[in-house]
């Protein structure tokens, strides 16, 4: 397969280094550059420029060839391409390729032509010369170190000094006079670099990239033939998002995307886990408990986290008991030591919604921002915060129905009785607090003053299926149906498309999103109609299949909006291709 960087960043499994074409930004020349993910979403990361050079080390224009194992650089006239205009015309039949060999370490080949990296250095950034033929490069900015190595041709640096740090980092790299070939390295690193005693021959570590990527790709949820490119696409964006165990990361994690959202949520995390526990369990279940390792003692669990922090300001919503409740009847590797470890942090997240977010004492939870439901920015919030929000009762009401299961299972049957008792309790007072004039409502905490607006987030109690009164379930599921309000030919809007307030690019206003596809499409397929999650299953995974895996969609259009390579996206294309597609 391969793939657009302009959309796609290169990577792979297990490392925070990626590779992408950027547009021209304020302190940014376009181009191809080598970028780290490390420290969250706050900074793009891009560290080194790439560029190609003929024999006369003049940059040339070139295209770029993406797969998962190694990206293929091919000079181009300068009219054919955008990357360089006007330059000098490239030596035939010259070419480059880079591959990710092991988590920290980008290799680069030339054939008949050098490549040029050029570091832009910021705050105390500095470069000297380590070693013979290895330069390292101190990054304060990206909060590591690069270690470059020559292998074979030549290497000449240009390195600037001014005062307190290096201003100026060009590394060329080209071929021998009458040799055709040219390596280098490029290593990330923290503190030391230890001496390298061999490397492996290049055509071997795109091998040995190629059969990771093929093994996961076997372990990859099988969906229907016509979506065989989008399900190569999603296993290639879930695999290169994995990032290893480090810093605030207790566990390796699926970052939502190597493009700029590189932190992982505490709901996105959720969507991931289900995708992955049939066939890799065990990461499955790291991704599921990330954000437990985190868990502060009131027992709230952080918004994101990444290597660097973790985020405390607002959270998402308690989707962990549903997500888990779904995982087991999907896998016989949650076992007893799997429960007791869940179980105690679980139990305190479920009640610090009941002690920490119910301030006025209703015995319904409150979302205090928009970013607490997940849903940012959605009409639910029009009037104000806090909010009462019926979507927020039924994730609690699932969450605590598993832990009385869980309960049970351990023998703790006092504590599993109470986990029913509070759960039949808060379903009785949601549905007399939210139901009103045949429909679920939204409103201020306090106050009760209903929100304006026409959300899809009032839907989600459907997740609750037979547990809600046949004519709650009914008038729900006639909504979901209605192909004036919500239903679009790629699947659910998150706003009805004749509200006022719905908007094409509108975020939670009207765009189709995978989280609230995976959960509606679960909920009618529990309130009883089958059919209905088949259908809006084939339209979203065919909108994804001409669209690729976007953070959001057009609802009209189906064209892909923002972040245009997103792991939570991926792996409810799975799911759902897998499940309900066919």
């Amino acid at each position: 397969m391969n793939f657009d960087l302009n959309i796609v960043p290169f990577s792979r499994r297990e490392s925070f280094l990626a590779i992408s074409l950027l547009p021209e930004g304020e302190d940014r020349i376009k181009g191809l550059y080598l970028r780290t993910v490390r420290g969250g979403d706050d900074k793009f990361g891009e560290a080194f420029r790439i560029e190609l050079l003929n024999r006369r080390n003049e940059p040339v224009p070139f295209e770029a060839q993406a797969s998962p194992e190694m990206i293929r650089l091919m000079p181009a006239s300068p009219e054919g391409s955008p990357e360089t205009v006007g330059l000098s015309s490239p030596d035939s039949g010259a070419s480059a390729e880079i591959c990710i060999s092991d988590s920290r370490t980008v290799r680069f080949r030339s054939h008949g032509c050098g490549i040029r990296m050029t570091f832009t250095p910021a705050a105390y950034d500095y470069a000297y010369e380590a070693a013979q033929d290895s330069w390292e490069v101190n990054s304060f900015t990206h909060g590591c170190r690069f270690m470059l190595t020559r292998l074979t041709g030549q290497m000449n640096m240009e390195v600037e000094w001014n005062e307190i740090k290096s201003s100026r980092v060009v590394a060329d790299f080209t071929v021998d006079a009458g040799a055709d070939t040219a390596e280098f390295a490029v290593e990330e690193f923290l503190t030391v670099k230890e001496h390298r005693v061999g490397w492996e021959n290049f055509d071997d570590a795109v091998d040995e990239v190629r059969q990771d990527f093929a093994h996961w790709l076997r372990n990859t949820l099988t969906v229907p033939k016509p979506l065989q490119a989008a399900r190569e696409l999603a296993a290639y964006i879930t695999w290169s998002c994995v990032v290893p165990a480090e810093g605030c990361l207790t566990r390796p994690a699926m970052y939502m995307s190597k493009n700029w959202m590189t932190n992982i949520w505490s709901w996105d995390n959720c969507f991931n886990a289900m995708a992955l526990v049939r066939h890799n369990p065990k990461l499955a279940w790291d991704q599921f408990m990330v954000f437990f390792d985190r868990q502060d003692e009131s027992g709230l669990i952080p918004d994101f986290v990444n290597d660097k922090y973790e985020l405390w300001n607002c959270n998402k919503p308690p989707i962990h008991g549903w997500t888990l409740s779904w995982m087991m009847r999907r896998t016989d590797f949650i076992k007893e030591a799997q429960l007791r470890e869940v179980y105690g942090p679980l139990s305190k997240w479920t009640r610090w919604w009941f002690t920490y977010r119910d301030h006025d004492g209703d015995g319904i939870p409150q979302y205090n921002h928009g970013n607490d439901s997940g849903w940012d920015n959605s009409t639910a919030f029009n009037n104000g915060i806090p909010v009462e929000s019926p979507d927020l009762s039924a994730f609690l009401i699932i969450q605590m129905e598993i832990l009385a299961e869980i309960a049970g299972l351990l023998g703790l049957a006092e504590e599993s009785a109470a986990w029913r008792r509070k759960a039949d309790d808060t379903l009785d007072r949601m549905i007399r607090h939210f139901w009103k004039d045949g429909r679920f409502t939204a409103c201020r905490s306090g106050t009760h003053e209903v929100s304006e607006g026409d959300s899809l987030l009032l839907f989600v109690p459907i997740l609750l299926g037979r547990r809600l009164p046949e004519h709650i379930r009914i008038a729900l599921l006639e909504g979901l149906r209605d192909e004036t309000r919500f239903l679009t030919d790629n699947g659910w809007a998150t706003e009805n498309v004749n509200s006022r307030y719905y908007k094409p690019d509108g975020y939670w206003r009207g765009p189709i999103w995978a989280p609230s596809t995976m959960l509606l499409v679960e909920g009618v397929a529990a309130a009883g109609d089958p059919e209905l999650a088949r259908e809006v299953s084939r339209r979203f995974c065919r909108m994804l299949n001409l669209s690729g895996m976007a953070e959001n969609f057009d609802a009209l259009t189906g064209a892909g909006l923002r972040d245009r390579a997103f792991t939570w996206t991926s792996s409810v294309f799975l799911i759902l291709g897998h499940e309900y597609a066919g």
